[in-house]
C-alpha cells in the first residue's frame, strides 16, 4: 500500500536568474531567487531568498493566472513587498484548478517576469492541527476537535466528515505515550485515573487524500475526584428468538439502569451528536443487570450503545460505548455442540445454529470459539480458544459427569462481536477397560 504523505514542508520552486539595470553607468545586478508556495489549510504564503545583497532596496511584485485564461492579474497582498514573503489568502480561487504564478524584481526599472512551476492548491496543501476541547470525568476523558481550517474554510469544505484523527496520550508525570489511531471527532478515552493530570496532541489525516497532517498543541487536563456510582461495565449484546439482550457487570446493588443508543453514522459527523443519543425501549429504570428489546427496533445498520447507573441520589458517568451491528449480530448465534466421550477425553464437535436459516457464519466470517467445561460436582471451570469445529478435550476422569458450553467470537477485530454462550451439554466419560 502506498503511504501516506507525510507532514511536511510544501515547496514549489522557481530559480529565476533576472538582471536588473541599475543607474546610468552602472552594470547590471543578477539575482537568483527560490521561490516557495507554503499552503496550510486556508493560508497561502510566499517566500523567497535574496541572494544578492546589493539588491536590498529592490521591490518585488506577483502575477497570477487561473486556468484556461491567457490574462495575468496582479496578486494581492503581493505588490510591490519590500521583504522576502508574502500572504496572498485573500485572494478567491478555485483550489481544485490549476494555478501560475510569476514575480519580478523592481528598482529604478523592472526585470523580466520569471514563472513558477504551476500548481493545484488542493494537491499540495498541508493539514493544520485542528483545535481541540477537553472534558473531564474521574476515569475518563471526552475529546471534541474541530476539523482544521477556518469555520468556512474553502480548502477542506468538501472533506469535513472525511477527516480522521489520531492523538498522542501521556500522564503529565509520565514520559510513556499511549498513540491512537483513527478516531472521529469526539471520541472518548476510559481506563484513565482519577486525580490525575493527562496531556494530549492531535493531527488530523484525510485518507482518501492521502494527507497527514501535523500534530498542534499540547492540551492538559486533569481527571476529576472519583465518582460515588461507577459506570456499568462489561456490556455484551446476544441474540435471543426475536429479541436483543443486552447485559453488563455491575457491583452495587439497589440501583437502576438506563440503556441509550446512537447511529453510528453521526460520529463521522464533525458536529456535536451529544443530543442525538435516543432511549432505547425496555431499558429505562430497570433493576437487572440486563434488558431486553425486540430486533424490529433496529434497521439493519450500525449502533453504539451505553449504560447508566442510578441509586436516586447519586448517577454514573456512561458506561463505555459499544459497537452494534444488526447484520453481524442476528446471525451471530451460540454454536450447537455435539459431544462424545471415552474414559478419559471428550470428543467435541461445534456446528452451525440450526434455526439460523442460513449457511454457517464462519463460511464468510472466520471465527474463534470459547469453550468452557467443568465437573457436574464442582465450580472449577477450564476454558480453552479454538479455531477448528473438531477436537479433543484429553487428560480427563473416567465416569466423570463433564459440563459443557460455548460461543463464538469473530476474529476480525472490525466487529469484535461475540455471541451468546449455548445450551449446556451433560455428558459422562466411559469407564476404562482393562
Amino acid at each position: 500500500m502506498v503511504a501516506l504523505l507525510g507532514a511536511m514542508t510544501l515547496v514549489l520552486v522557481a530559480v529565476a536568474p533576472w538582471v536588473l539595470p541599475v543607474a546610468a553607468g552602472g552594470k547590471n545586478l543578477k539575482s537568483y531567487q527560490k521561490v516557495e508556495v507554503d499552503i496550510i489549510d486556508d493560508n497561502f504564503i510566499l517566500q523567497w531568498n535574496r541572494s544578492d545583497e546589493s539588491l536590498r532596496s529592490v521591490t518585488f511584485s506577483f502575477d497570477y493566472q487561473k486556468s484556461g485564461t491567457d490574462n495575468w492579474i496582479k496578486l494581492p497582498g503581493c505588490q510591490n513587498i519590500t521583504s522576502t514573503k508574502c500572504n496572498f489568502s485573500s485572494v478567491k480561487l478555485n483550489v481544485y484548478e490549476e494555478i501560475k504564478l510569476r514575480i519580478r524584481a523592481e528598482k529604478e526599472n523592472t526585470s523580466s517576469w520569471y514563472e513558477v512551476d504551476p500548481f493545484t492548491p488542493y494537491n499540495k496543501a498541508q493539514i493544520g492541527p485542528p483545535e481541540v476541547h477537553l472534558e473531564a470525568e474521574d476515569k475518563a476523558i471526552m475529546i471534541n476537535i474541530s476539523p482544521p481550517g477556518t469555520k468556512n474554510s474553502v480548502m477542506w469544505a468538501l472533506d469535513g466528515s472525511g477527516f480522521r484523527y489520531s492523538l498522542v496520550i501521556w500522564k503529565n508525570s509520565s514520559s510513556g505515550e499511549e498513540e491512537i489511531e483513527n478516531i472521529y471527532s469526539i471520541h472518548k478515552i476510559y481506563k484513565l485515573l482519577p486525580e490525575t493530570t493527562y496531556c494530549l496532541k492531535v493531527k488530523a489525516a484525510l485518507p482518501m487524500a492521502w494527507k497527514v497532517g501535523i500534530y498542534g498543541p499540547v492540551y492538559c487536563i486533569k481527571t476529576t475526584v472519583e465518582n460515588k456510582l461507577p459506570p456499568p461495565e462489561n456490556i455484551q449484546v446476544s441474540v435471543q428468538n426475536e429479541s436483543y439482550v443486552l447485559k453488563w457487570d455491575y457491583a452495587y446493588a439497589n440501583v437502576t439502569f438506563q440503556v441509550q443508543w446512537l447511529h453510528a453514522f453521526l460520529k463521522r459527523n464533525p458536529v456535536n451528536h451529544s443530543y442525538k443519543w435516543k432511549q432505547m425501549p425496555n431499558c429505562e429504570n430497570v433493576k437487572t443487570t440486563q434488558c431486553v428489546f425486540p430486533q424490529n427496533i433496529f434497521p439493519k445498520g450500525i449502533y453504539f450503545l451505553r449504560v447508566q447507573a442510578s441509586d436516586g441520589n447519586n448517577t454514573s458517568f456512561w458506561s463505555e460505548e459499544i459497537k452494534f451491528d444488526t447484520e453481524i449480530q442476528a446471525f451471530l448465534l451460540p454454536p450447537v455442540l455435539k459431544v462424545r466421550s471415552t474414559s478419559d477425553s471428550l470428543h467435541i464437535y461445534i456446528g452451525a445454529p440450526e434455526q439460523s436459516g442460513s449457511k454457517p457464519v464462519n463460511q464468510d466470517y472466520p471465527l474463534t470459539y470459547e469453550i468452557i467445561f467443568w465437573e457436574n460436582t464442582s465450580n472449577a471451570e477450564r476454558k480453552i480458544f479454538k479455531e477448528k469445529t473438531d477436537f479433543i478435550v484429553p487428560n480427563l476422569k473416567p465416569l466423570t459427569v463433564y459440563c459443557v458450553k460455548a460461543r463464538a467470537h469473530t476474529m476480525d477485530e472490525k466487529w469484535n462481536k461475540s455471541s451468546a454462550f449455548g445450551d449446556v451439554v451433560f455428558v459422562k466419560t466411559k469407564p476404562v477397560f482393562l
